[in-house]
C-alpha cells in the first residue's frame, strides 16, 4: 500500500536577506523540497535602504551584486547538499512609488507569480540591521498566504 501524504509540493519558495535566519530557512526549504521531490525558489528581497540608494544612483552596484551573489551561493550549496533543484530571483522589498509594496507583499506576490505550493519564511528578531529585510514579513505572510507556511 502506498503511503498517502496530506501535502504535495512542486515548488517551495523561500525569501532571503542577509540574515542567519534566512540561511536556516533555506535549509528547511531544501529539506521539505527533498521530501516532496520539489524544487526550491529563493527570492532575495532587497531592503529599503538599498532600494532607495539604487533609485537615487547612490549605490555601489558591484557591492550590491557581491552581497547578492554570496547569499545565492549559500543557497546553492544548501540545495546541492539536499539534492534539490534551485531557481533564484531578486525583488525590491520596498518602493518609493507603490505605497503597499513591502517585504511581506513581495513574498506573496512572488508566490502567486511562481505558483509556489509551500512557503518557508525566516522569522527574525527586530535588530534594526539594514541587511535584515524580512524581520517583519513573516507575520504578514502567515496571516495572508493561501499556501502552507513554515516560519523558522
Amino acid at each position: 500500500m502506498t503511503e498517502r501524504r496530506p501535502l504535495s509540493a512542486d515548488l517551495v519558495l523561500v525569501p532571503v536577506d542577509a540574515s542567519d535566519e534566512s540561511t536556516d530557512a533555506v535549509a528547511h526549504a531544501a529539506a521539505i523540497a527533498a521530501e516532496y521531490d520539489a524544487t526550491v525558489h529563493v527570492v532575495h528581497v532587497l531592503g529599503e535602504d538599498v532600494v532607495r540608494a539604487i533609485e537615487a544612483g547612490d549605490v555601489d552596484d558591484d557591492e550590491v551584486a557581491a552581497d547578492g551573489e554570496a547569499i545565492m551561493e549559500t543557497a546553492e550549496a544548501i540545495a546541492a547538499d539536499h539534492d534539490v533543484g534551485l531557481s533564484t530571483s531578486v525583488a525590491y522589498g520596498f518602493s518609493t512609488k507603490m505605497k503597499l509594496r513591502h517585504p511581506g507583499s513581495v513574498v506573496l506576490d512572488t508566490a502567486e507569480e511562481l505558483s509556489a505550493d509551500f512557503l518557508v519564511v525566516p522569522r527574525e528578531p527586530l535588530s534594526g540591521d539594514p541587511g535584515e529585510v524580512l524581520e517583519k514579513a513573516a507575520e504578514y505572510v502567515l496571516l495572508y498566504a493561501s499556501q502552507p507556511v513554515l516560519s523558522v
